[in-house]
C-alpha cells in the first residue's frame, strides 16, 4: 500500500469548491480514494474538506453537495453535516481589510523577530494583526456545530492556524502540537484575519492558518511517504502582479513552489494541482462567492484529470502505485 500525503490549501468557498473537484478527479481517473491517504494537512478550507474526509465522506459525494446534484447513500453523512446549502458569506474585499487600523505588535512577536529572525515571517505577522473581523466562523458554518464533542479522527488530520500574540504557526493533531476540541481546530484556521473573528483556545487567540502558508506542504517532510499530492486553490500565475488579487495568488504559488521543492530536497515526489486559466475565470476575485461554485468544480475536475495524464504527472503516480502502466 502506497504511503501518500494529501495536502488541503487554504481559498475559501472557491477554494473548497476546487478541492471538490480536483479530489473527484483523482478518485475517478485514478481509482486513488483521498480517504486513503496516510497524513492530511488542511489549511482554512483545506481544514474543512481534510476533515470530511477522515469522517468518511467520499469526494465524489463532496463535489455532488456542492454542485447540488443527487447524493448516494454515504453523502447523507455530508448533508447532515453540511445541511443542503453552501453558506452564504459577505463578499471578501481585500483593500477594506488593509485599511482598517492593525493592533500593534506585542512583545512576543517582537522578540521571535529578534532573536530567531530565520523563522520570523513579516507577512504572516502582519495578516496576524489586522484588526479582528466582525463575523463570527461558529455562527457561520453549520459544521463547526454538527462537530462539536467528537473526537478527533484515528488517521493523522493535521490542521494548520497562526498564534496570534507571535505569528507563530500551530498544528492541531500532529504529535506534540497543542490539545485542542476538532470544531475549535478547524474554527481557528478558517478564521481569515480581518474578515473572521479570532478563535481562542486554551487562552490562545488564533487566525487562519494560510497566514502562514496558503498550504503549509513543507511540513510533511521526513515523513517516509512515496507520494505527496497538493492542491493550491490560491496559486495563480506568477507573474507581474495587476492587482492585489494576482499579487495574493503569485504569493501562494512562490510559497507553494518553495515548500514542494523542499520536499523534493528531502527525497519526496510531489504533485501540485493549482488553478489554470479556466479554473481562475471562475473562481473570479472573490473566495467567499457562491455563485459559481459548480463551474468551478467542473473546471477543476476536468483540468486535474488532463494535468494528471501528462507523461511526466503519469509516471510519478505509476511509481507511487496509484496509476497502472497503461
Amino acid at each position: 500500500m502506497s504511503r501518500v500525503g494529501l495536502v488541503l490549501g487554504a481559498g475559501g468557498v472557491v477554494g473548497q469548491a476546487y478541492h471538490a473537484g480536483v479530489l473527484a478527479a483523482l478518485e475517478h481517473d485514478l481509482g486513488w480514494d483521498p480517504r486513503d491517504a496516510e497524513v492530511v494537512v488542511g489549511t482554512s478550507a483545506g481544514a474543512i474538506t481534510g476533515t470530511l474526509l477522515r469522517v468518511g465522506v467520499p469526494a465524489p459525494e463532496l463535489a455532488a453537495w456542492i454542485v447540488q446534484a443527487p447524493l448516494e447513500a454515504e453523502g447523507m453523512m455530508l448533508r447532515s453535516l453540511l445541511g443542503n446549502e453552501i453558506p452564504v458569506f459577505e463578499p471578501f474585499r481585500l483593500l477594506p481589510l488593509l485599511r482598517r487600523l492593525p493592533d500593534p505588535p506585542g512583545w512576543e512577536m517582537v522578540q521571535r523577530a529578534v532573536i530567531r529572525p530565520w523563522t520570523f515571517r513579516p507577512m504572516a505577522a502582519a495578516l496576524a494583526l489586522l484588526a479582528p473581523g466582525r463575523v463570527d466562523i461558529a455562527e457561520q458554518l453549520g459544521m463547526l456545530r454538527e462537530v462539536e464533542g467528537r473526537s478527533w479522527p484515528d488517521r493523522d488530520l493535521w490542521i494548520c492556524a497562526v498564534r496570534r500574540r507571535d505569528g507563530r504557526r500551530v498544528v492541531f493533531g500532529r504529535p506534540g502540537g497543542p490539545e485542542a476540541p476538532l470544531h475549535l481546530a478547524i474554527a481557528a484556521s478558517c478564521a481569515v484575519p480581518g474578515y473572521f473573528m479570532p478563535v481562542t483556545i486554551d487562552d490562545h487567540v488564533y487566525v487562519d492558518g494560510g497566514a502562514h502558508s496558503p498550504t503549509n506542504a513543507a511540513l510533511l517532510r521526513g515523513q517516509d511517504l512515496d507520494l505527496v499530492i497538493v492542491v493550491s486553490p490560491m496559486s495563480g500565475p506568477v507573474q507581474i502582479p495587476t492587482d492585489l488579487y494576482a499579487l495574493s495568488r503569485g504569493h501562494a504559488a512562490r510559497l507553494a513552489r518553495r515548500e514542494a521543492r523542499a520536499l523534493r530536497d528531502s527525497g519526496t515526489p510531489v504533485i501540485t494541482f493549482r488553478p489554470g486559466a479556466a479554473e481562475l475565470a471562475a473562481m473570479g476575485n472573490d473566495f467567499m462567492a457562491r455563485e459559481r461554485v459548480d463551474e468551478i468544480v467542473q473546471q477543476a475536475f476536468l483540468g486535474a484529470g488532463s494535468y494528471a495524464a501528462r507523461p511526466e504527472i503519469r509516471e510519478l503516480l505509476i511509481t507511487a502505485g496509484l496509476r497502472r502502466g497503461h
